[in-house]
């Protein structure tokens, strides 16, 4: 089945630089600081970035953060209990914005 996502793509993200070669070259720098051991380990990040990836619904990040986060030491428990924060998140955010419709449907009742 031939589908949008291209597994193979991935391993083109280095590559990105070739029509803004100047802005790519920034993003990476960025890229790379912020994954870096600072006040948290890199394992930390790979695993929120494992999170994000996937309340972002990002197959090429999912699939990257998955080989990180295993190549880093992290156990199958602690990577999916990360997506069931980042699940938890994105429903709390749209359960949250109920509030603006409860509002609004105080304000044409009255």
């Amino acid at each position: 089945m031939k589908t949008y996502y291209n597994p193979e793509d991935l391993k083109k993200f280095g590559t990105i630089g070739e029509l803004q070669k100047s802005m790519a070259d920034k993003f990476f720098a960025y890229y790379s600081e912020v994954f870096a051991e600072g006040a948290l380990t890199a394992r930390e990040k790979s695993l929120i970035a494992l999170a994000v990836a996937h309340a972002l619904q990002c197959p090429y990040c999912i699939d990257a953060y998955t080989t990180d986060t295993l190549e880093k030491g992290c156990d199958e428990e602690q990577m999916m209990e990360a997506v069931h924060v980042a699940a938890a998140i994105r429903g709390g955010a749209s359960l949250v914005h109920s509030t603006q419709m409860m509002s609004k449907i105080k304000e044409i009742s009255m």
